[in-house]
């Protein structure tokens, strides 16, 4: 998981569309937070209003239509996807179907979120790994490297928390070092996650992230790879009167820390079930997995769950070396690639030069791959030794 400030490359920079992009996603996010899209109050975000006129100016450059309210900006953003926009993006900024806000829930999408957090040069776009270091230092500084990894472990299996369970998180000992920062990750939950006719909330089977009720019923995940499998499946109700105050992670630890952590975690079990010696974490979050071979061959794997490839493209950069490894390999969930079959070809033309041999991925090529190698050293042993 482990993320890197924004290295936008020079073309993507020249190209105007780029910025006005951080801009609307910006102001999606401002809205979503301080109105609500679905109900306008004046008088509107900043960010809100500088989005509509700079869209405003591009769609006049281009000959086009502008949008010519904040309402009708919203609804762009819901039902056209922005490569239909009249906006100046190099060929890798956005696929075909990409939109700013979900077109079931109105809410912003996946992709709205990296554009906001990962390409703008704000103390925003750090938050998560803002969080991510000032945990492993304070339990490096400790000398609890278990206490890292246990606090790894809250935010990727446990996103949502009731009073009771915050209590004994922010008791537990293992977590001492950290504690304090629990209060400032874990939020309350707002009352437009509650069900209708007192439903209460329900928490996502797939990834264990809290599910928004639906206007008509029904119940959405705000994560891309739940809503693609169909019909979110629920893990557990939590009525109102039994949470005590419910909490979950901020966005940007759900989306850049728990869902890729989910994948993290899967690969573990499979890995750790193939016979391989398998480290989360190691050298306090230096990459999500250190893997080891039966003969010594050690590999340094990180997770990146992203929608957009291009991005994940420009923030490449290299493999920290300690602990020490072989090979190192960035890897992306399968899902992904379903969506968007260019995705590593995207990644790969959108890399810095410094990031140039960072090969990136699927983790299901990761488990083929460590099962060739597995059957090859074990055709060596025999080769070796004819009567093993």
């Amino acid at each position: 998981m482990s993320e890197e400030p924004a290295r936008a490359s020079g073309a993507w920079l020249a190209d105007a569309g780029v910025p006005l992009m951080h801009t609307l996603a910006g102001a999606i996010i401002a809205l979503a937070e301080t109105t609500g899209l679905d109900a306008f109050t004046l008088p509107y975000p900043p960010e809100a209003q500088r989005a509509l006129d700079r869209t405003a100016l591009a769609c006049l450059r281009r000959g086009a239509a502008p949008p010519h309210s904040i309402p009708e900006l919203v609804s762009w953003c819901r039902s056209r996807p922005i490569a239909n926009w009249p906006l100046d993006l190099p060929p890798d900024a956005v696929g075909d179907t990409d939109r700013l806000l979900d077109p079931r829930s109105g809410l912003p999408t996946e992709l709205c979120h990296e554009w906001y957090l990962k390409t703008r040069d704000s103390a925003t776009r750090r938050y998560d790994r803002d969080i991510i270091h000032e945990a492993f230092t304070r339990c490096r500084e400790s000398g609890e490297p278990d206490s890292y990894t246990s606090f790894r472990r809250l935010l990727v299996e446990r996103p949502v928390r009731t009073s009771a369970e915050f209590f004994t998180d922010r008791t537990d000992w293992q977590l001492a070092p950290v504690r304090d920062l629990l209060g400032l990750i874990y939020l309350p939950v707002p009352a437009s996650h509650r069900g209708a006719d007192g439903e209460g909330y329900a928490v996502c089977g797939r990834c264990a992230t809290l599910l928004i009720p639906l206007v008509g019923g029904g119940w959405w995940c705000e994560r891309d790879a739940c809503r693609r499998q169909g019909s979110a499946p629920i893990d557990r109700r939590l009525p109102v009167a039994e949470t005590g105050g419910l909490v979950q992670l901020a966005r940007p630890l759900r989306q850049f820390v728990t869902w890729p952590g989910r994948a993290e975690i899967e690969l573990e079990r499979i890995l750790l079930a193939a016979g391989l010696s398998v480290q989360m974490w190691p050298g306090y979050d230096a990459y999500d997995l250190r893997v080891t071979f039966p003969d010594g061959w050690v590999w340094a794997i990180d997770v990146k769950d992203w929608a957009h490839p291009g991005l994940l493209g420009t923030n490449a950069t290299a493999v920290r070396r300690e602990p020490p490894y072989d090979e190192a390999f960035w890897v992306v969930p399968t899902h992904r690639i379903r969506d968007r079959p260019d995705y590593i070809d995207v990644y790969n033309r959108n890399r810095p030069e410094h990031a140039e041999d960072l090969v990136l991925l699927t983790d299901r090529q990761v488990m083929d791959t460590a099962r060739q190698r597995l059957r090859a050293g074990r055709c060596r042993n025999r080769e070796d030794d004819p009567d093993a």
